[in-house]
């Protein structure tokens, strides 16, 4: 067992195919990331419940999503050092595979896959919670960042604008690592911008991030007169 993952595996070949990426041959982590994603969800999702009694299933739910983003599991795999234990193919290699997040995400949810199947459902939520613990304690009680997409909205209802328009600029790549392409557009005068990301959510979340920043670069908030800026 690698340090850091916090379990001690029965069988190593769990761990050695969670690690596997596809491009490096078979047996290769999908099945093991299909698992997985499904334990992570149960397991924060618990986390959640226990820990905020009186939150609503909204509040639930944006807390969950912001938790298992593809940019925060990238960020825990980051932090384990389990971009340096993958096996890749020779192009996902050069191209810096092992630095990206959508392969370390998927990495991570495949390494919650193997515990699950080596240890149960006790030994995985040991293992893996842990790896949560700072995000879960940054977050406000029974409150949660709202997502990139509902922010742009609620900014462009506040001053009575028109909805944003998310277009399909590009998809490409095999089945297993497709990519996306996202161009967003809103406001008065009529701002793009695009966003990328593993999934078409993903890209368009990331498109409404860029393009709520350059909201708020092109309409800052007014200064009262006579009152000195921050």
């Amino acid at each position: 067992m690698s340090p850091g993952f916090g379990h001690r595996f029965r069988d190593p070949g769990l761990l050695e195919t969670a690690l596997r990426h596809r491009s490096a041959g078979v047996p290769h982590n999908e099945r093991l990331e299909f698992l997985g994603d499904a334990v992570l969800a149960l397991l924060v999702a618990e986390a959640l419940h226990q820990r905020w009694p009186k939150a609503d299933e909204g509040a639930l739910t944006r807390a969950r999503s912001q938790l298992v983003r593809e940019s925060t599991l990238a960020a825990i795999a980051r932090r384990l050092g389990l971009g340096d234990q993958l096996q890749l193919g020779p192009g996902e290699r050069k191209s810096g595979g092992r630095h990206r997040d959508s392969i370390l995400a998927d990495a991570l949810e495949a390494v919650v896959g193997a515990v699950y199947l080596d240890g149960g459902l006790d030994a995985c939520r040991a293992a893996v919670l842990p790896w949560f613990e700072d995000g879960l304690a940054t977050l406000p009680a029974g409150k949660a960042d709202k997502d990139p997409k509902t922010r742009v909205q609620e900014w462009l209802q506040a001053r009575q604008w028109a909805r944003p328009e998310y277009e399909l600029v590009e998809a490409r790549g095999p089945d297993h690592a497709r990519h996306f392409r996202v161009r967003a557009r809103a406001g008065e005068p009529l701002l793009e911008v695009e966003g990328e990301g593993s999934s078409l959510r993903n890209a368009e979340q990331s498109a409404a991030e860029a393009l709520l920043t350059a909201l708020e670069a092109a309409h800052p908030p007014r200064r009262r007169a006579g009152v000195p800026p921050a």
